[in-house]
């Protein structure tokens, strides 16, 4: 079995950077000029995983496989996985012949929603909302809540939830005035 040592496999680093390099017609001195970039942040310039620029070995299927967790008549699917922090989540409301009755609910956190397919009723405190597909929300969830759908028809959103009461940042056009149907 053949192991490559720290030594064999920084060696490698040079003579791959020097490859990636000239196979894109550029130079060394024209990429650091260019970006500013220090050379341990290349790999980043030369979009390059940095297994594939130390010739790490592949490490089988790519493909992340998901576990939903069904919970209050939804599924969620988990986009993130790290402990802590704000944890994203795809939602989907089943489609119900009638609809359900709220029955809001409080929990730690803060929470940033938007609606993909389907009329979402969001129910937060004293306010019934309904949002189509491409609106928005976030709440605190100590607020009591109550999500589902508006119509009975199957709902899809993205949630992004965070338990420090962490908000989501969400851009606009800078450049786009309320008039415009810009900022609001």
């Amino acid at each position: 079995m053949d192991r490559k040592t720290d030594d064999d496999v920084l060696d490698a680093v040079g003579p791959r950077l020097c490859a990636l390099r000239r196979d894109r017609g550029i130079t060394l001195a024209g990429l650091a000029a260019t970006t500013g970039v220090s050379e341990s942040t290349l790999s980043r310039v030369y979009d390059v995983p940095l297994d594939d620029l130390v010739g790490a070995p592949r490490t089988g299927d790519p493909r992340i496989h998901l576990k939903p967790i069904r919970r209050f008549g939804m599924t969620f699917v988990p986009l993130s996985r790290r402990p802590g922090g704000v944890h994203a989540f795809k939602m989907i409301i089943s489609a119900r012949p009638e609809p359900l009755e709220p029955a809001p609910q409080t929990h730690e956190g803060f929470e940033w929603l938007y609606v993909l397919t389907g009329r979402l009723r969001l129910v937060t405190g004293e306010r019934d909302l309904t949002l189509p597909p491409g609106d928005t929300a976030e709440f605190d969830t100590s607020l009591p809540h109550w999500l589902g759908s508006a119509d009975g028809g199957a709902v899809e959103l993205l949630i992004l939830f965070g338990l420090q009461g962490v908000r989501a940042h969400v851009r606009t056009d800078p450049h786009r005035s309320d008039e415009a149907g810009g900022l609001r």
